[in-house]
Parts: structure tokens; C-alpha cells; sequence
């Protein structure tokens, strides 16, 4: 005898789109739902819900079922096996669709008329764009690791400055853009007839994105921030210190007029109950906390917490990967914080200051590959991708530093430097690194920020930058909690390169600093002693990640810089037989679909000139299931002159041993203040 709720799993149900279309989803229903209908949950999200997130699907869905929510994954227009193409990340028609899909959700006779949406990354920023259509039905969600404004925290430009992501992830989607449906869902008579209409609407999505350089309205769609008021429902975000959107949680916090829960740890762009590095947290518990308060009416005591948690890690020693970080819980009522106060340093000669200090000027032109201690901007807990030692860069960087602590200080909130600077070139940015230093002189990222210095008036309308002519800016470094130990010391890093995250200026770049004209502010959490401890996180339950049917190939990965000593050339190399989210090698899934994914990109640069950058990335993905066999390879390039950026990409599609499609895509696309 057995307790757990018994559950229905529909694999494929297809949800009538208003134009015709069809999206297909699976559905995981309590049983009983038919008759005594519940409330539902939406996951919405273009990653094949048959075969890549398979098993992570697994891992959630069903908890919710026996929770008693209708829970359904449901795969966007264009993507598994939905119809259509899928023309850009986060369009109108896939917002649009989100929103009928609630409604269609709602309607079913197994939906008591509430729905909840939740997801991690694509599916934040879903759950954001879709409940600011307000769809009648869509009474709270759950985002994790997503944004509210896709300018600022996306993975394309950081202080207008473009990102190496953009190439990267664009790429990603080249692959996924060209996978097609399965036979055994659409039909064998329709696949084909599919899979060529994706293919031939494809198109590069990295050159698409590039072609916007500026603030413009593609990046405004989607975005909330444009308008706050649109989201009025509850939410609670999800989030952590080594993921990328780490200062959408301080914005939504207190902006939003609806009621806001936050959740950070120290995390990688995991979900909480997978998190690395730990804690992991019983996200699943909490999320059906969440569901219960606002979909079924119970008072679960959540929304009496206070509203926002924040884990405060311990300093540890720099590493590419940790498997923990020390810390502690802190909950904050509202945000901005009366216990966070703003702390003033000056950038002085050397030093770090709490009072302002004349001296000589203190010029850097860092080597171009400054930054290659920084790992990955967005870590995924895969080894090395994390920022090892700032040592490894620090001679390229004008260095500032306090005196040992004599107290521990507690950052919380998103620091950032008002700079005073000229820069001898029309083109230049600032990256700028908030670092602790241990007594052994090891440095570890605490937090960073870039600035565009042709933006420095405008993000819609840049000007260069006049050589030798001083400029003031403001330099917002990514939120974060961090313990800063006594007896360390805090330490700030100008440069003005950070390969390979950033994409280079088109010139070497010389910045030159006035000392005690810069400073530093600095949030600063003191303890309120009248505060009750957090009510403790459970750690997440015992059951295991569902496994694979069986894994056909270990997975393997390497990360490696190497420098060229007869070129001087420094590249960057990961590999991966897994794909993005690591070396899982090849595997069969219970719908005895064999699938497996071999990745390599590189970055490439000498440290002396800016115009040697090139990225590049291979891959080659198999499906197969008995005589479905499908292979594609895609490979992609970036370089740039002084004057444009040149994208070279391809792809290539095998049905069994036939070359079923192919396509190469040049660009170039000129700078405009990047």
C-alpha cells in the first residue's frame, strides 16, 4: 500500500492555437482531474520536451500532479513538436501563444480556472511577458533565473558592451533551431514536410541580434521594465549569486506593485533543488507552497514571511568550480532595505579610501586578454566555468585596495563606482571588478560591471568618445551577497578589456584615472538583532534525478587556456561530449529515442591586438530510434575589422545517410559603438 496520489501522463495533447497552429504538450493530471477539475501549472519553453529536457521534466512535473495541479510542458511554436518556425527568441506570436495557452488551459474541463506559471531562464522570461498580456486565468508565477529588462541583463550586451554570449548562445539555438520533430508524435508522413519548413526559415540568430546595438525596441519587447504597472499578479522569484540575472530580483522587488517573494542562493543557473554549489534548497516544496497560498486559497503563512532571502556567502578561496559555499540566510521586508546603508570609498592613488585623495594621474591599456581568470558571465556548475584566481589578470588592471578589515562587512545589494575618466581612443569601455583579497594574496570575484563610454549620454544614440577628454559615468556592478572576512582586504580593478566575456574595443584602449575623484558605493547590510531567525529551508528530498534508460556513452569535457608562445596568441577551449549542460555523453530515453551532443567553441586573441578576436564553435547532435536517424553539424565564426563585425556560419542536416538540408550564412554587420 502506497499513500502517493495516483497521476495520469498524456505524452502528447495539442492545444489549438487561434490561427491553426498546434502546440503539443505533455501532461501530467491527478487522477480524478477529469471529474473534480484542479488548478494547473505551465511550463512553456522551446527545449523538446521528447528527448533534451526529458528527464529534467521528470524531475518536477509529476511532484506537482501528486501536489493535485495539472501540470503541462508544453514546447513553443516552431520548437519539439509544435507547429510552425520559430523566428527570434521571445516574439510576439510566442508571447501571444503563451497567453492563449493559458486560456485554453483554463478552459479544460480538468481546470478549476486558476493557473500558475513557472519556469528557469527562457521560461522566467515567459512567465514575465505572458502575465503582462494579463491573461484572465494566470493568477501567480514562479520565474527562476530570468530578467525584467532584456537590455540590460541579457545575455547580448552588459553596459552596452557586447557579449561573447550572444555568439555563444546563438549558436546553441542554431543547433536547436535545426532539430525536427519526432515521427513518432507528428507522423511519418508530415516530419520531413516540417523539419524543411523550420530549416528553411532559419536564420542566424547571433547576426540577427548583432544587428541591434543599441537600446532599441527588440530589446524593449519583452522586456517589463517598460511598463511595471502590466504585472499585478503574485510572484516568486528564484534565483543565484553565480547565475547571470542577479539584479532582477532587487528591481521586481521594488518596483512591482503585486506581491514579490525572492529567493537567491549561492547558485549556478540550476534550478534550487539541483543547486550547485550548495545549499540546494526543496524548491519544489517551496513552489508548492507558493501554488497552494494563491491557486488553491490556503494560508500556507507564506506570504507572512518576510518577502525576501538572501544567502550571504562565506568568503572561500578562488576555484573554477565549488561544490559549496558557506553562508548564511537573511531576510529582508522590503527593498530597498533600511538595514542596507551605502558606503562611500575613494579610488585614490593605490588605495581605497573614506576620504577623498589628491595624487598623479594612473593610466592602464590593458592586454587584450584580460579576464581570462573570469570563467563564464552565466556558470552552469560545470567544472571550470566559474572565475578561478583575479591574480592571473591583475597586472593588466589599475588596482585599488583597502587596509585589512578590521570587522566583517556584509554586501548585499548591487555596488557600483561613479568613475571620472578619459580614454585615448573614440571607442572604449570600462570593466570594472569588485574583488577580496586574502591575507595570502589570493583574489576572489565578488562581483563586476561594465561600461560602454559611448554611451555614456545615450544607450539609443552613442557618441565617441573625444581622446584625452574627461568623462563621468557610473559603473553598476551585478548584485550579490558577500561576507568579506576582517583581516582581508577589499579591492577594485579598472580595465579596459575583459576577454573572452566581452568582445574587444576596435583599438587598444588607455584609460587614464584622476585618483580621489572615483569612488566606490557600496551596500552594506548591518544585522538587525531584533530580527527572528528564517524559518529554515529544507534540503531537497532523497529521490534521485531520473536516470537515463541507458547511457550509451560517458560524457567527458575539457577547459583549457593555452598560449601560443611562437605567436603569442592566447585561446580558450571548451569541449564538451554532453552539449551546454554538460558531459552526460549519449543516452537512451524511455521513448528509446538515443540522443547525444559533442560541443567545442574557442576564443582566440593576442593580448596586443584587439582586431585577432575570433570565436568559433562546432557541433554535431544524433537522434536515432530504430530507423529514424537524424545527424546535424553546425559550425559558426566571429571575427571583426575596425569598422564591422563578420559572421560566417553553417549547417548541415542528415536524414539517415542523406544530406537532407544545408546552408551557409555571411554577415557583416557594421559597429556602431561597439
Amino acid at each position: 500500500m502506497t499513500d502517493t496520489p495516483m497521476i495520469d501522463v498524456h505524452e502528447t495533447v495539442w492545444i489549438p492555437m487561434p490561427d491553426g497552429a498546434e502546440l503539443a504538450a505533455r501532461i501530467w493530471m491527478p487522477e480524478g482531474a477529469e471529474t473534480n477539475p484542479v488548478p494547473a501549472i505551465l511550463e512553456y519553453i522551446p527545449y523538446r520536451r521528447r528527448d533534451r529536457t526529458r528527464l529534467r521534466d521528470e524531475s518536477m512535473h509529476p511532484h506537482f500532479a501528486r501536489a493535485g495541479y495539472v501540470s503541462i510542458r508544453v514546447d513553443m511554436r516552431g520548437s519539439g513538436d509544435s507547429d510552425g518556425v520559430m523566428l527570434d527568441e521571445y516574439s510576439e506570436q510566442e508571447i501571444q501563444d503563451g497567453h492563449d495557452t493559458v486560456e485554453w488551459i483554463a478552459a479544460q474541463p480538468w481546470c478549476d480556472g486558476n493557473v500558475g506559471m513557472f519556469g528557469k531562464s527562457w521560461g522566467a522570461y515567459t512567465s514575465f511577458q505572458v502575465a503582462a498580456t494579463r491573461p484572465s486565468a494566470l493568477k501567480a508565477i514562479a520565474p527562476v533565473m530570468g530578467t525584467d529588462d532584456r537590455w540590460l541583463e541579457d545575455i547580448h550586451f552588459y553596459g552596452g558592451v557586447l557579449t561573447n554570449d550572444n555568439f555563444w548562445w546563438g549558436s546553441i539555438m542554431q543547433l536547436y533551431n535545426a532539430m525536427p520533430p519526432d515521427p513518432e508524435i507528428v507522423g511519418e508522413q508530415n516530419w520531413r514536410a516540417m523539419w524543411k519548413e523550420r530549416l528553411e526559415a532559419m536564420r542566424f540568430w547571433p547576426a540577427l541580434w548583432l544587428g541591434h546595438q543599441l537600446h532599441d525596441g527588440m530589446w524593449r519587447r519583452g522586456s517589463i521594465s517598460e511598463n511595471y504597472e502590466a504585472v499585478n499578479i503574485p510572484i516568486y522569484y528564484f534565483g543565484g549569486w553565480a547565475d547571470l540575472f542577479r539584479d532582477t530580483p532587487f528591481r521586481i522587488a521594488e518596483r512591482l506593485k503585486g506581491p514579490v517573494k525572492v529567493l537567491m542562493g549561492p547558485w549556478a543557473h540550476l534550478y534550487p533543488h539541483e543547486g550547485s554549489p550548495r545549499p540546494k534548497v526543496d524548491f519544489l516544496g517551496e513552489i508548492i507552497r507558493f501554488w497552494d497560498h494563491h491557486l488553491k486559497g490556503k494560508d500556507t503563512g507564506l506570504m507572512d514571511e518576510p518577502r525576501l532571502r538572501f544567502w550571504i556567502p562565506d568568503s572561500v578561496h578562488p576555484a573554477g568550480q565549488h561544490v559549496e559555499r558557506p553562508g548564511r540566510w537573511v531576510e529582508e521586508a522590503s527593498w530597498p532595505s533600511p538595514n542596507v546603508e551605502d558606503r562611500q570609498l575613494w579610488l585614490n592613488e593605490g588605495s581605497l579610501g573614506v576620504a577623498s585623495e589628491q595624487g598623479k594621474a594612473m593610466s592602464i591599456c590593458s592586454p587584450q586578454s584580460f579576464g581570462s581568470a573570469g570563467g563564464d558571465m552565466c556558470s552552469f556548475a560545470i567544472p571550470g566555468d566559474m572565475p578561478t584566481d583575479c591574480r592571473i589578470d591583475a597586472a593588466g588592471a589599475l588596482l585599488f585596495r583597502t587596509a585589512p578589515l578590521n570587522d566583517n562587512l556584509d554586501i548585499l545589494g548591487q555596488p557600483r563606482i561613479a568613475l571620472t575618466v578619459t580614454a585615448d581612443r573614440p571607442q572604449a569601455f570600462v570593466a570594472a571588478l569588485l574583488v577580496d583579497e586574502a591575507p595570502d594574496g589570493a583574489q576572489n570575484l565578488i562581483s563586476r560591471g561594465f561600461c560602454n563610454l559611448t554611451h555614456r549620454n545615450s544607450d539609443t544614440a552613442p557618441e565617441p568618445v573625444v581622446p584625452g577628454e574627461e568623462v563621468c559615468v557610473t559603473v553598476p556592478l551585478h548584485g550579490i551577497g558577500y561576507r568579506l572576512p576582517k583581516g582581508h582586504r577589499l579591492m577594485v580593478q579598472i580595465a579596459s578589456a575583459y576577454w573572452p566575456i566581452l568582445w574587444p574595443a576596435p583599438e587598444p584602449v588607455t584609460l587614464t584615472l584622476r585618483p580621489g575623484t572615483s569612488s566606490l558605493h557600496l551596500p552594506l547590510r548591518t544585522a538587525d538583532a531584533t530580527a527572528p531567525e528564517p524559518r529554515p529551508l529544507r534540503e531537497p528530498p532523497a529521490t534521485a534525478m531520473p536516470k537515463p534508460s541507458a547511457r550509451l556513452r560517458e560524457g567527458s569535457m575539457s577547459r583549457t587556456h593555452i598560449r601560443d608562445l611562437a605567436t603569442g596568441v592566447l585561446s580558450e577551449r571548451v569541449f564538451i561530449d554532453g552539449g551546454v549542460f554538460g558531459p552526460v555523453g549519449r543516452m537512451r530515453l524511455d521513448t528509446g529515442t538515443e540522443l547525444g551532443d559533442v560541443s567545442e567553441r574557442v576564443y582566440a586573441i593576442h593580448p596586443e591586438d584587439p582586431l585577432s578576436a575570433r570565436a568559433t564553435m562546432e557541433q554535431d547532435s544524433l537522434l536515432e530510434r530504430g530507423d529514424w536517424k537524424v545527424h546535424i553539424k553546425t559550425r559558426s565564426e566571429m571575427t571583426a575589422t575596425r569598422t564591422d563585425f563578420i559572421l560566417d556560419a553553417r549547417v548541415e542536416c542528415w536524414d539517415g545517410e542523406v544530406l537532407f538540408h544545408e546552408v551557409d550564412w555571411h554577415h557583416v554587420i557594421p559597429r556602431n559603438g561597439m
